[in-house]
């Protein structure tokens, strides 16, 4: 007869389980970025061009919502009631689609992603739940509590793109830090990145042995670069041109 073997209860330490440990704590990461609530926020740069994408309101809270998604190239829908000038104006010029009435779910079909921007705290809940039961991602501005994902400040010189979340803690720290960033990142970073870009793309497609190519992009991301590329006045050529777009 073969009798069960007994084993030994493991206590599970006091506090957090290994259950609840975050993302950063598994890795051996300290301080991984969360949304205030312990959860682990997922960061990336999402190509958002040509995707129907939908703005509730229309006035001082949404216009800094609307811009950025067109300058990214969505397909921007604004449903609202009333709209700002400046609104009104990138309705007229096609730069938007704004439907002048009060928001129903249906507005939601199809969208990737939402942005409540209004002054009312009721009907940011009820979009965030219906956006939640289509599962399309949400973003109340203000509400961390209602947002899947959160607008980070952004420092921008060209192509290269540093942002900055305090996971919705904080926004005014993160703006203080963007411009920090901004006064460090000289506008040159913007023509020397995509000079980089450039010659990348040649590297990559010469042939070279992989260790050779690694050798060399580092090389070219090097401060040393960088200073060379500054004094040479082709940073100062192609960022004329580049205001002048």
């Amino acid at each position: 007869m073969i009798r069960p073997q007994k084993t030994k209860a493991v206590r599970q330490p006091t506090g957090k389980t290994a259950g609840h440990r975050t993302a950063g704590e598994m890795f051996g990461e300290s301080g991984s970025a969360t949304d205030g609530t312990g959860t682990d926020l997922f960061p990336m740069f999402l190509k958002i061009a040509g995707r129907p994408c939908l703005v509730v309101g229309a006035g001082a809270i949404a216009k800094s919502k609307i811009e950025s998604l067109v300058r990214c190239g969505a397909d921007v829908r604004v449903v609202a009631p009333r709209a700002s000038e400046a609104i009104r104006q990138l309705a007229r010029t096609g730069g938007i689609v704004w439907h002048r009435r009060r928001f129903q779910k249906a507005d939601l079909r199809g969208m990737r992603l939402v942005v409540a921007a209004t002054s009312s705290p009721t009907l940011h809940e009820r979009i965030f739940r219906q956006a939640q039961s289509l599962g399309i991602l949400c973003n109340a501005v203000d509400e961390p509590s209602r947002c899947d994902f959160y607008y980070p400040a952004v420092m921008r010189r060209g192509p290269l793109q540093i942002a900055v979340s305090t996971g919705g803690c904080a926004p005014a720290l993160a703006q203080r830090l963007r411009r920090e960033l901004a006064r460090y990142f000289a506008p040159e970073y913007g023509p020397w990145t995509e000079a980089i870009g450039r010659a990348r793309s040649k590297i990559l497609a010469s042939g070279i042995s992989p260790e050779k190519r690694r050798r060399m992009i580092r090389k070219l991301s090097s401060r040393r670069a960088f200073d060379t590329f500054r004094k040479s006045g082709d940073s100062r050529g192609q960022g004329r041109n580049r205001r002048g777009r």
